[in-house]
């Protein structure tokens, strides 16, 4: 069988196994029963915690087998209603072992892009001091209770789609290609010693002009490879497999939320704010969420006043890089207006596509005062505070209308 990178067998067994593979017959979704975990250590003369903890090792590799042959779905049963009947100590210590597990792998499960859904009676679970919901912009905790916390989605006009490559960049690179039906072009940057991310997005009517709206990823990926040949230097790009096997193209949601929190459940990182992949800050600012919100239930016992401090510490601090995700992505939506100035204009350009002044001024124009700016201090603080209030009167006038 020929078998992709991440199935590349680790030893003879999974070798062998791996030949006895029909990949075309893989289910989209498997369930476990998670059973025999007390007669594991029974057989083994050890106590049934021993066999808990044994479980939670065969449900890891379970979880990472099912990942790298491309299973979309995955259900554990892990806790059964009859399950309550067990001795006090014993339900105690499994619900200490979810906390604990899902504690240690929550980076992992984000790193690789696993959504993570509680099924059953969740609300006979025992009761926290607090719950955090991090599991990003479409969080299964926060949207139960949408109304109260007053969530807000914003599409962006463009079409993106995630994609890995085999290829190593140096650094953060941009590539942009024209094409017959507009321009198309890609972020790339490594994350790994073997692999790198690259996001392609274009406009609307490139992506239909090209059929990248009707074409799946086995079509649309070696479309991409060739628009991106000289980027990619002969590399593979890498999709992320769909049961059906569309490609999944996307239009950017910037999420907000009126309030951050609701009795002992608190959002962080993409569950309460979103900002555009442009500036790749995302999980910066979750783990500043997350050092913010630890410093306040350090600082303050009461939990309600600690929660609000939260919430008004990261939503100041916010304001600024939020500002700047949503004019980056501003620059590329227009990006007609900048894509055929000079190559130095240009390019300066995208470094000042944080700018709030730049969507009100002619490119040219903008370029020479930025210029300017560079060697008079007068005029850059001038600059500076121009941007943002030309902005504000212009969103203002434009909400009236």
């Amino acid at each position: 069988m020929n078998v992709p990178e991440s199935l590349k067998p680790s030893n003879r067994e999974e070798e062998r196994l791996l030949q006895e593979l029909d990949a075309d017959r893989l289910p989209q979704h498997i369930a476990v029963i998670m059973d025999g975990n007390g007669r594991w250590a029974k057989k083994r003369h050890l106590p049934r915690v021993m066999g808990h903890r044994a479980g939670v090792q065969s449900a890891r590799t379970i979880v990472e087998t099912c990942a790298r042959l491309h299973i979309p779905a995955l259900t554990l049963y892990a806790f059964s209603m009859e399950n309550w009947r067990r001795p006090k100590a014993e339900i105690d210590f499994l619900m200490r072992l979810l906390r604990e597990y899902l504690r240690k792998e929550l980076p992992v499960i984000h790193r690789n892009n696993i959504r993570l859904l509680v099924i059953g009676r969740a609300d006979q679970l025992p009761d926290a001091d607090l719950v955090v919901a991090g599991d990003g912009v479409n969080s299964a905790l926060r949207e139960p209770h949408v109304e109260h916390f007053g969530s807000d989605v914003t599409l962006g006009r463009n079409t993106y789609v995630w994609l890995g490559t085999t290829k190593v960049f140096d650094s953060f690179t941009f590539s942009f290609v024209e094409t017959e039906h507009g321009w198309i072009w890609c972020y790339a940057y490594p994350f790994s010693g073997e692999h790198s991310t690259c996001v392609v997005e274009c406009s609307p009517e490139t992506w239909t002009g090209l059929g990248l709206d009707t074409a799946n990823e086995g079509e649309g990926l070696p479309l991409l490879e060739k628009l991106f040949a000289d980027l990619l230097d002969g590399h593979a790009l890498i999709g992320r497999v769909q049961s059906d096997g569309s490609a999944q193209w996307l239009n950017f949601r910037t999420l907000t939320n009126r309030t951050w929190h609701r009795g002992n459940l608190v959002l962080i990182g993409d569950a309460a704010h979103t900002t555009h992949y442009s500036i790749g800050a995302g999980t910066t600012l979750a783990l500043e969420d997350a050092l913010s919100l630890a410093g306040a239930l350090r600082e303050i016992p009461d939990l309600g006043a600690a929660l609000a401090h939260y919430e008004r510490e990261r939503k100041a601090e916010l304001l600024s890089i939020q500002s700047a995700a949503r004019h980056s992505a501003q620059w590329y939506e227009n990006l007609p207006r900048y894509i055929h100035l000079p190559p130095a204009q240009m390019f300066a350009l995208l470094g000042q596509r944080h700018s709030p002044l730049l969507p009100y001024i002619p490119p040219q124009v903008y370029y020479r005062i930025d210029r300017a700016a560079g060697q008079l201090e007068a005029l850059r603080r001038f600059k500076r505070w121009l941007g943002p209030r030309l902005a504000r009167t212009v969103q203002a006038a434009r909400s009236r209308g």
